[in-house]
């Protein structure tokens, strides 16, 4: 079955103004959309990151891809996988997803992997997750992803969006956007993000959300490596508590020796908080020294840049072989990632914790996948048995936002200008920061 067109469709999507350590989320988020057409018309779709750079490394695939067996082709795209050792100056610590220049090949692979599994699917009349070794879940849960904010819903001049969750700068609005999340998507886990207010003060939001949600609901909190060691062990002392039953400690300081510093005091209190990452793990080279090391008891694994589907199942089978925790990581997107997320985690047995999802901070102005939104219901999304991924291109919608994507000034994600341009003219990503 040949590959006939290949279309690559930079989009843009409003964004709200969410805060990491990052900096802060610009009004518009850039992503890619894909399709592979085959000979008898068929066309398979994916999702990937957006932007002058990834769109640049996907066209330079066209001539591989064109004409080739869609069986074939992404055996033969196959990347070279890094091998480097693991370290700082190799993982996504300092950068924002899709902006690490040594994962760009595996970025590009996974964009093309899944659109050849939807394409496939859709030609077997099989849905991708069965393709890929067989669901062993209908439906995928994830978390509610609560971020501190300002005020703004995203978008910018006439295409300014509703604020749905308001501001959120302190402990009690945090609390009040996580209901309204609940209320609407039914989530039984919460994943906060945190590295933006003093950690004393996010220590209490999780704190004030374990008395809101109580013990049942896991909470998980992320600063993105802005603690020191020291305050990482502080954090983790102070909510031994309320991140037991499920809950984790994710990426408090930077590095795997910093990680494996924090694990061992924590160990030493007596305190066996698990750490998650997702920017000190990033390849199958960091993983050796992480074991070695106990720095991290679960990956926050990502088909988008850890080179695909199948990829992420190879990742949990070594998590599971050397007793890793895996969870999965998110960015913002649409239906058509999150569909691919769940396909991933329905047929990945050892994925376990729920997954995260940025998907309830995109409008449904702004949805891709025909006939809208994907439901979230009592915070899963249900795999069916149509064929591929299960979703559908709206070109109209498409074709809006092509022209959105031709507007706007931005061509990469920059969290860092965007504070510096709406907060603080002099504000720098420091890390550690407290």
């Amino acid at each position: 079955m040949k590959i006939k067109d290949y279309r690559i469709h930079p989009i843009a999507i409003a964004d709200p103004p969410l805060r990491s350590s990052y900096g802060l989320h610009q009004p518009y988020a850039l992503r890619t959309i894909i399709e592979l057409e085959s000979e008898d018309g068929i066309v398979g779709i994916s999702e990937t990151y957006g932007g002058d750079g990834p769109v640049f490394a996907l066209e330079k695939l066209r001539p591989s891809i064109l004409g080739s067996d869609v069986f074939h082709v992404i055996g033969s795209l196959r990347p070279n996988i890094r091998k480097e050792p693991s370290g700082l100056e190799t993982s996504q610590t300092y950068l924002v997803p899709g902006e690490n220049p040594l994962d760009a090949d595996q970025r590009s692979y996974a964009a093309i992997e899944v659109a050849c599994l939807d394409l496939i699917g859709k030609s077997l009349r099989y849905p991708v997750c069965d393709l890929i070794g067989g669901r062993i879940r209908e439906k995928v849960a994830f978390s509610a992803y609560p971020f501190f904010k300002h005020a703004g819903g995203g978008g910018d001049g006439d295409d300014k969006r509703e604020d749905e969750y308001g501001e959120a700068l302190s402990p009690e609005a945090l609390v009040r956007q996580v209901k309204v999340m609940i209320s609407k998507y039914g989530f039984n886990s919460i994943k906060f993000k945190g590295g933006v207010l003093e950690p004393d003060l996010e220590i209490e939001t999780v704190q004030l959300m374990y008395r809101e949600f109580g013990p049942g609901v896991p909470l998980r909190i992320d600063p993105n490596s802005a603690w020191k060691v020291e305050t990482s062990v502080k954090v983790g002392k102070k909510l031994k508590e309320e991140l037991s039953n499920g809950g984790y400690l994710e990426d408090p300081t930077a590095g795997l020796e910093g990680m494996s510093t924090v694990r061992r005091k924590l160990l030493d209190a007596g305190i066996e908080t698990p750490l998650a990452s997702n920017v000190a793990i990033t390849s199958f080279a960091d993983i050796p020294q992480a074991i070695a090391l106990d720095a991290v008891q679960i990956i926050l694994c990502d088909h988008h840049y850890w080179g695909g589907m199948r990829n992420v199942q190879h990742l949990a089978k070594l998590a599971e072989t050397f007793g890793i925790g895996l969870s999965m990581h998110s960015n913002s997107h649409l239906g058509i990632s999150l569909m691919a997320m769940a396909h991933v985690a329905a047929a990945t047995p050892h994925l376990t914790y729920a997954c995260d999802t940025h998907y309830p901070w995109q409008s449904a102005r702004d949805e891709v996948v025909a006939n809208g939104r994907i439901p979230i219901r009592d915070g899963c999304v249900t795999v069916t048995d149509k064929p591929g991924l299960g979703v559908e291109i709206d070109y109209d919608q498409l074709g809006r936002l092509k022209e959105r994507y031709r507007k706007v000034p931005y061509r990469k994600r920059d969290d860092e200008r965007e504070m510096q341009k709406l907060v603080d003219l002099n504000w720098k990503r420091i890390l550690p920061r407290w």
